[in-house]
Protein backbone atom coordinates (compact mmCIF):
# COMPACT_ATOMS: atom_id res chain seq x y z
CA UNK A 1 0.00 0.00 0.00
CA UNK A 2 1.72 3.18 -1.25
CA UNK A 3 1.09 5.91 1.33
CA UNK A 4 2.36 9.46 1.82
CA UNK A 5 2.69 10.62 5.43
CA UNK A 6 3.40 14.10 6.74
CA UNK A 7 5.35 13.94 9.99
CA UNK A 8 5.21 16.92 12.35
CA UNK A 9 7.53 17.56 15.30
CA UNK A 10 5.54 20.40 16.90
CA UNK A 11 7.22 23.44 18.35
CA UNK A 12 6.48 27.14 18.42
CA UNK A 13 10.04 28.27 17.71
CA UNK A 14 11.00 25.34 15.44
CA UNK A 15 8.40 23.01 13.94
CA UNK A 16 9.88 20.10 12.01
CA UNK A 17 7.94 18.88 8.98
CA UNK A 18 8.80 15.92 6.79
CA UNK A 19 7.04 13.93 4.10
CA UNK A 20 7.77 10.25 3.53
CA UNK A 21 6.09 7.97 1.02
CA UNK A 22 6.29 4.39 -0.05
CA UNK A 23 5.30 0.87 0.81
CA UNK A 24 6.37 -1.05 3.93
CA UNK A 25 10.17 -0.97 4.02
CA UNK A 26 10.64 0.82 0.69
CA UNK A 27 10.29 4.40 1.88
CA UNK A 28 11.63 7.60 0.40
CA UNK A 29 11.79 11.18 1.60
CA UNK A 30 9.68 13.57 -0.43
CA UNK A 31 10.48 16.76 1.49
CA UNK A 32 11.76 17.98 4.83
CA UNK A 33 12.05 21.33 6.53
CA UNK A 34 11.66 23.38 9.66
CA UNK A 35 9.21 26.23 10.09
CA UNK A 36 10.72 28.82 12.40
CA UNK A 37 9.05 31.66 14.27
CA UNK A 38 10.64 34.48 16.19
CA UNK A 39 10.20 34.77 19.95
CA UNK A 40 9.95 38.52 19.34
CA UNK A 41 6.48 38.06 17.81
CA UNK A 42 3.29 37.58 19.82
CA UNK A 43 2.07 34.01 20.16
CA UNK A 44 -1.02 34.56 18.02
CA UNK A 45 1.07 35.82 15.10
CA UNK A 46 3.46 32.91 15.46
CA UNK A 47 0.61 30.39 15.49
CA UNK A 48 -1.00 32.05 12.45
CA UNK A 49 2.30 31.80 10.56
CA UNK A 50 2.71 28.15 11.52
CA UNK A 51 -0.85 27.41 10.38
CA UNK A 52 -0.22 29.11 7.04
CA UNK A 53 2.99 27.13 6.52
CA UNK A 54 1.31 23.86 7.51
CA UNK A 55 -1.43 24.58 4.96
CA UNK A 56 1.22 25.18 2.29
CA UNK A 57 2.83 21.80 3.04
CA UNK A 58 -0.53 20.01 3.06
CA UNK A 59 -1.61 21.61 -0.21
CA UNK A 60 1.73 21.01 -1.92
CA UNK A 61 2.38 17.42 -0.84
CA UNK A 62 -1.19 16.09 -0.35
CA UNK A 63 -0.41 13.47 2.31
CA UNK A 64 -2.69 10.54 3.05
CA UNK A 65 -2.14 10.85 6.81
CA UNK A 66 -0.40 12.99 9.42
CA UNK A 67 1.90 11.67 12.14
CA UNK A 68 2.29 14.02 15.09
CA UNK A 69 4.53 13.77 18.13
CA UNK A 70 2.40 13.39 21.24
CA UNK A 71 2.88 16.22 23.72
CA UNK A 72 4.07 14.92 27.06
CA UNK A 73 4.42 16.60 30.41
CA UNK A 74 7.82 18.02 31.12
CA UNK A 75 9.36 20.19 33.75
CA UNK A 76 9.00 23.37 31.70
CA UNK A 77 5.24 24.03 31.54
CA UNK A 78 5.39 27.02 29.12
CA UNK A 79 7.12 24.83 26.52
CA UNK A 80 4.51 22.11 26.94
CA UNK A 81 1.74 24.70 26.51
CA UNK A 82 3.10 26.17 23.28
CA UNK A 83 3.83 22.70 21.89
CA UNK A 84 0.24 21.70 22.67
CA UNK A 85 -1.02 24.81 20.86
CA UNK A 86 0.94 23.86 17.75
CA UNK A 87 -0.38 20.28 18.04
CA UNK A 88 -3.90 21.69 18.06
CA UNK A 89 -3.19 23.47 14.77
CA UNK A 90 -2.07 20.19 13.23
CA UNK A 91 -5.25 18.44 14.39
CA UNK A 92 -7.37 21.26 13.00
CA UNK A 93 -5.58 21.25 9.63
CA UNK A 94 -6.01 17.48 9.39
CA UNK A 95 -9.69 17.61 10.31
CA UNK A 96 -10.37 20.30 7.71
CA UNK A 97 -8.90 18.04 5.04
CA UNK A 98 -10.42 14.80 6.28
CA UNK A 99 -6.98 13.43 7.18
CA UNK A 100 -6.28 11.13 10.09
CA UNK A 101 -3.85 12.64 12.59
CA UNK A 102 -2.14 9.94 14.62
CA UNK A 103 -0.02 10.81 17.63
CA UNK A 104 3.10 8.85 18.46
CA UNK A 105 5.11 9.18 21.67
CA UNK A 106 8.82 9.98 21.42
CA UNK A 107 9.60 6.54 22.88
CA UNK A 108 7.41 4.82 20.29
CA UNK A 109 9.12 6.72 17.46
CA UNK A 110 12.60 5.92 18.76
CA UNK A 111 11.73 2.24 19.16
CA UNK A 112 10.24 2.03 15.66
CA UNK A 113 13.16 3.73 13.94
CA UNK A 114 16.15 2.50 15.99
CA UNK A 115 14.88 -0.56 17.83
CA UNK A 116 15.34 1.15 21.20
CA UNK A 117 12.92 3.48 22.94
CA UNK A 118 15.90 5.03 24.72
CA UNK A 119 17.85 6.03 21.61
CA UNK A 120 19.33 9.51 21.55
CA UNK A 121 18.78 12.11 18.85
CA UNK A 122 22.00 11.18 17.05
CA UNK A 123 20.91 7.53 16.79
CA UNK A 124 17.49 8.55 15.47
CA UNK A 125 19.07 10.83 12.87
CA UNK A 126 21.49 8.09 11.79
CA UNK A 127 18.69 5.57 11.32
CA UNK A 128 16.45 8.06 9.49
CA UNK A 129 19.35 8.73 7.13
CA UNK A 130 19.82 4.98 6.53
CA UNK A 131 16.15 4.05 6.22
CA UNK A 132 15.51 6.79 3.66
CA UNK A 133 18.88 6.26 1.89
CA UNK A 134 19.78 9.92 2.26
CA UNK A 135 23.16 11.24 1.16
CA UNK A 136 23.45 13.30 4.32
CA UNK A 137 21.68 13.55 7.66
CA UNK A 138 18.68 15.89 7.81
CA UNK A 139 19.36 18.97 9.95
CA UNK A 140 18.42 20.33 12.38
CA UNK A 141 17.19 17.59 14.73
CA UNK A 142 13.59 18.84 14.37
CA UNK A 143 13.70 17.92 10.66
CA UNK A 144 15.06 14.43 11.40
CA UNK A 145 12.43 13.98 14.12
CA UNK A 146 9.63 14.86 11.68
CA UNK A 147 10.91 12.24 9.23
CA UNK A 148 11.21 9.72 12.08
CA UNK A 149 7.56 10.36 12.95
CA UNK A 150 6.52 9.71 9.35
CA UNK A 151 8.59 6.51 9.24
CA UNK A 152 7.12 5.35 12.55
CA UNK A 153 3.63 5.94 11.21
CA UNK A 154 4.40 4.07 8.01
CA UNK A 155 5.62 1.07 9.99
CA UNK A 156 3.33 1.11 13.02
CA UNK A 157 0.46 3.53 12.60
CA UNK A 158 -0.76 2.29 9.23
CA UNK A 159 -0.82 -1.28 10.45
CA UNK A 160 -2.95 -0.21 13.40
CA UNK A 161 -5.23 1.81 11.08
CA UNK A 162 -5.75 -1.26 8.88
CA UNK A 163 -6.58 -3.38 11.95
CA UNK A 164 -9.03 -0.72 13.19
CA UNK A 165 -10.70 -0.54 9.77
CA UNK A 166 -10.98 -4.34 9.59
CA UNK A 167 -12.50 -4.46 13.09
CA UNK A 168 -15.01 -1.71 12.20
CA UNK A 169 -15.93 -3.56 9.01
CA UNK A 170 -16.45 -6.78 10.95
CA UNK A 171 -18.63 -4.99 13.53
CA UNK A 172 -20.73 -3.50 10.70
CA UNK A 173 -21.08 -6.94 9.08
CA UNK A 174 -22.18 -8.51 12.36
CA UNK A 175 -24.72 -5.71 12.93
CA UNK A 176 -26.20 -6.33 9.49
CA UNK A 177 -26.39 -10.09 10.14
CA UNK A 178 -28.02 -9.57 13.54
CA UNK A 179 -30.36 -6.98 12.07
CA UNK A 180 -29.43 -3.96 14.18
Amino acid sequence: MHVRVLGVDPGLTRCGIGVVEGEARALRMVAVGVVRTSADRITGDRLAYLQDQLDVWLDRFEPDAIALERVYAAEHVPTVMTTAQVSGLVHLAGARRGLTVTQHTPTEVKAAVTGSGRADKAQVTTMVTRVLSLGEAPKPADAADALALAICHQWRGLGQQRRDMAAASERARLRSVVGR
